[in-house]
């Protein structure tokens, strides 16, 4: 019986000497990334506690905030890339996207900024999406895309995915994401534009909004049918969708569009 209890307390200790051992290190996010954060964390620096030796992408993640939203990290002020491992007593400065600034001297962690901005947008954002295309953003959208679907066509396409759900920018496949802050889609258009730096890349009714084709101009006979005989009296110059062949003309979207866009 005493060799059996001394036996059970040795291997006590034993699993006690084992366990994973605490580590601690010290993150500061800027900017932006502060958005993921819950308020004691934000905008200053704060201990984080950790077992074993993680990647710095996926320690960062835990903290909620995706990897498509970074863009360098400091590990005691030298560049590190994600898959560097921590091991407790450093200190992680983490920035976000810079999409209007270089900072090629330093270890830049995504793909270059894409040439053509192209986005791919989740089920959340189809009244955004529709928004885009009107500023004439090439935007794919459709109800039915999960979330694996969204990455095959942002992979494929080179498209930036835009998304209310962190959870899909957090996936490693992604390289090119951006959650979206805003509920309202009129805000959610002007954030979209101050991110991404859009203004001088806006062709305003150039695409069609429900199915993102090229409009071109409509000759009154190739239309005139599909359009009421009141909208033929008020408006002289029509649209056609090149894709799916529907109609505009310069209506309230176009008034309302407009007025956004002076307001970004």
């Amino acid at each position: 019986m005493k060799s059996q209890a001394r036996s059970g307390l040795a291997l006590c200790f034993m699993t006690d000497d084992h366990r994973p051992k605490i580590r601690q290190a010290n993150f500061r996010f800027y900017e932006e990334l502060n958005d993921f954060l819950p308020d004691d964390r934000k905008r200053s620096s704060f201990v984080y506690e950790f077992k074993g030796t993680p990647s710095a992408k996926d320690l960062i993640e835990s903290l909620g905030v995706p990897h498509t939203e970074i863009d360098l990290i400091l590990v005691n002020d030298e560049p590190v890339n994600f898959s560097h491992q921590l091991h407790g007593g450093e200190r992680v400065a983490v920035f976000p996207v810079f999409e209007r600034f270089d900072i090629s001297p330093a270890n830049r962690l995504r793909p270059r900024p894409l040439r053509q901005i192209r986005f791919v947008l989740d089920v959340h954002l189809g009244k955004l999406a529709r928004l885009l295309r009107l500023a004439g953003m090439d935007c794919i959208y459709r109800n039915d895309l999960d979330d694996l679907e969204i990455i095959e066509i942002a992979g494929r396409d080179k498209r930036t995915i835009l998304s209310r759900d962190k959870g899909i920018l957090k996936n490693a496949r992604v390289t090119h994401g951006y959650w979206v802050r805003a509920t309202d889609p009129p805000t959610q258009l002007r954030e979209i534009v101050e991110a991404f730096d859009l203004r001088r890349s806006l062709r305003p009714f150039s695409r069609c909004m429900e199915c993102n084709g090229h409009l071109r101009i409509a000759d009154d006979a190739d239309v005139i049918d599909q359009i009421p005989f009141a909208v033929l009296v008020a408006f002289d110059d029509f649209w056609q969708c090149e894709q799916c062949r529907r109609v505009y003309w310069k209506g309230s979207h176009y008034t309302q569009l407009a007025t956004l866009l002076e307001q970004i």
